[in-house]
This record gives structure tokens, C-alpha cells and sequence, in this order.
């Protein structure tokens, strides 16, 4: 009779794994007893490491609107694409209320999804997101100041999840600077790590100050196997890849392909292509209308091991002024200069321009696929979980 049950309840699971998310909420208001199933982390791992395809990929869409009082709002879109790849909405448009400035939102960071947890941030807010639940929490600002006579610019975030310790993390890196004659003089550099679960600030004290000046770009940066990753110059001026180990919190560099270079290069951008580390290079701004410049695809053949790159696709006369995502192992999704989201096959080079735009600069692009994942709460005073 017991092993009955214990088959029964298997089949059970197994039945609802198959259900998308919105009809697993539905389910948690019947009873109780669905309720505390669906609550449990085993079935929430279950459903997060469930055998799943390319094609359950959904895209986030983030882009940034200027409204009639100069404050450009952030919306939110989710979107799915069929066979053909066209892409239509699936839910509802989403306003983000605390990312709304009065700036354009060019340098907001998208980053995710980690565990089924996104991370929107700018300069001074950060909401980690759950796309599917639709549940966010706002997380506290950085408690550390610096004292006059020195200022700091943000170099850039990161966002992962360390697999050690079990916890979310935030990282910030600024650059410290003194002013002389109005002019700022590199002074250092500061880290700044935040630790989700216990909804603790702290500083690292024993970063290398050597690394590289980072490249800030809207896809420059991206957290992979572990570690976020920034694409960087070196003080010898060549281009590399910078990553910080969630776990062991260290940095490491990594070379980027030999004809990737600098100095009045071409620009680049990080993605995840069939599971593989992806580094794109693509024409500077004001060659993008060039049809004789190129596009190049280059896998990371080998990531934890020597650093050897492979040109996997290479495309001619791309509008790019930002590459956004690869979706389903195929699609190029970026922004063109005038605001709107497009897409290139890299299998068939056939381009695409939806509907869809916003801001120049300010769109963003995630491929996640549907999760229950609970955002940690915290210890904090200001760990309130909320819902769009």
C-alpha cells in the first residue's frame, strides 16, 4: 500500500512538472496540500532542473520609454517565438516603477537568468525578478561611502549564484578617483559584495588591483559556470576577458581571439551559444550602416582550460548597435540604431525587424526558461517579496 502511494504521488509529479507556471499558481489556491507541494523546494528544484529543449526558451524584453515629463520608464515584455520565429507577447506588458529616471537608461544591466532569478540594475537600484511568478524584491543599496577628497564611478555590476555557499550575490566594482585641476587621477579600485541571503554589504579587501579597465557596453558583460564575466582592456591594452568566481570570490582573465583588438577596433558583446561561452565582434557604431564590415560569432572552445576560440559564424553588413541574446541556438537578436529589435539566422543570414523598440541603447534581452524559484528573503528590514 505504501509503495502504492509513493508511485502514485511520483505520477503525480510528474503530471504537474509538465504544467507551465501560471497553472502551478492556480494549483497552490485548491488546498493546502497542493499548496505545500508546489511550495517545496524539492518540487521547486524538480521543476528547475526538469529535462527541457531550446524551444521552452521564452524571451524577457527590456526596454526603456521616454514619457512627456522627460522620465524614461522601464516596461517589461515577454514574448515567444514559433516556428517561423516571429515573436508575439505571452503576457501582458510590465511597468518597473522603481527603475523609472529621469535618464534613458542606456547603462542598465540585464543580467540572468541564474537559477530562474534576473537581476535588473542601474547605478543605484537593483530588483531581482522572477519572470514567471512575477514576484521581485528591491534590494538595499550599498551602505559604503567614500570619503572626500575621493569620488568613485561605478565600473560595472555582476549577478550569479554561488553554488558553495547556496546564495545569490551582487557585485559592484568602482573606480576610485582622485580630482587634480579638474582632471581625475585613477586612485584604485573598490569591491563591493552582497550576499542575498543574508542581506549583508560587505567590501573585499583582498582584490588585485591590477586588473583590467573594464569595457562597459550593454551586453559586455555576463555570468556563466560560476562567475560573472566583463569584457576588459589590459594595462598592455589588449583585450580580455574578465571573470569573478562567485565561490572563491577571485578574479581571472582569459585572451580573447588574436585578430581581437582595441584600439580603434570593431566592438563586442558576451552570449551563450549551444551551452558554449560566446564572444561577438561587430562593427563600431559608426560603421554599422557599412555593408562591406563584418560580423563574427567566436566559441569559447574550451572554457575551463586554455583559452582557444573557434569562428563559428561570420556575417556581412549587420546594422548592430548592440547585440542582445542568441535565441534557440539560431537567432540573433540586437538593436539597430534607431531603437528597434531585429534579428539575424546565423544558419540562413536572413534578417528580421519586429515591432518593437525603444530608447537607442536601452534594450535588453534575456532567454529564460518558466521557474517557481523563491527569491531568498533575507534577515534584513527591507526584504519584502512583492509581486508585479
Amino acid at each position: 500500500m505504501v509503495v502504492m502511494m509513493k508511485l502514485l504521488q511520483d505520477v503525480v509529479i510528474n503530471i504537474l512538472l509538465m504544467l507551465p507556471v501560471k497553472s502551478l499558481m492556480r494549483l497552490k489556491c485548491l488546498s493546502k496540500s497542493c499548496y505545500t507541494l508546489v511550495q517545496s523546494s524539492t518540487f521547486v528544484n524538480l521543476h528547475l532542473n526538469r529535462p527541457t529543449t531550446f524551444k521552452d526558451g521564452l524571451i524577457l524584453f527590456k526596454r526603456s520609454i521616454k514619457q512627456d515629463d522627460d522620465l524614461h520608464k522601464t516596461i517589461l515584455s515577454f514574448l515567444s517565438g514559433d516556428d517561423e520565429n516571429h515573436l508575439s507577447p505571452i503576457n501582458p506588458d510590465l511597468d518597473v516603477p522603481c527603475m523609472t529616471s529621469n535618464y534613458s537608461n542606456d547603462f542598465d544591466q540585464f543580467i540572468g537568468p541564474c537559477h530562474g532569478i534576473i537581476a535588473l540594475m542601474d547605478n543605484l537600484t537593483t530588483v531581482l525578478f522572477n519572470p514567471s511568478t512575477r514576484n521581485y524584491r528591491l534590494l538595499p543599496p550599498s551602505p559604503f561611502n567614500i570619503p572626500p577628497p575621493f569620488s568613485y564611478a561605478i565600473e560595472c555590476v555582476g549577478f550569479g549564484f554561488d553554488n558553495i555557499a547556496n546564495d545569490y550575490k551582487v557585485i559592484r566594482i568602482l573606480d576610485v578617483y582622485l580630482e587634480d585641476n579638474g582632471y581625475p587621477q585613477d586612485f584604485g579600485k573598490k569591491i563591493e559584495v552582497y550576499d542575498v541571503d543574508i542581506d549583508f554589504w560587505r567590501e573585499l579587501d583582498h582584490a588585485d588591483q591590477n586588473f583590467p579597465t573594464i569595457y562597459w557596453l550593454p551586453s559586455s558583460q555576463m555570468f556563466y559556470q560560476g562567475s560573472c564575466h566583463w569584457i576588459g582592456i589590459s594595462i598592455e591594452d589588449a583585450l580580455v576577458i574578465l571573470s569573478f568566481d562567485l565561490s572563491t570570490e577571485t578574479f581571472h582573465t582569459a585572451k580573447t581571439p588574436d585578430s581581437c583588438y582595441f584600439m580603434n577596433g570593431p566592438s563586442y558583446g558576451l552570449a551563450v551559444l549551444n551551452d558554449t561561452f560566446t564572444l561577438i565582434c561587430y562593427p563600431r557604431t559608426e560603421r554599422a550602416k557599412d555593408t562591406n564590415e563584418f560580423t563574427y560569432i567566436w566559441l569559447r572552445k574550451d572554457y575551463s582550460g586554455c583559452d582557444s576560440w573557434i569562428n563559428k559564424y561570420t556575417i556581412k553588413g549587420l546594422p548592430i548597435q548592440s547585440p542582445l541574446a542568441i535565441y534557440r541556438e539560431c537567432l540573433l537578436l540586437f538593436q539597430c540604431s534607431n531603437g528597434f529589435l531585429m534579428s539575424c539566422n546565423l544558419r540562413s543570414n536572413e534578417v528580421s525587424e519586429y515591432n518593437l523598440h525603444g530608447s537607442p541603447i536601452s534594450l535588453r534581452v534575456i532567454i529564460y526558461k518558466e521557474s517557481l524559484t523563491l527569491i531568498p528573503r533575507g534577515y534584513g528590514s527591507s526584504t519584502q517579496i512583492e509581486t508585479f
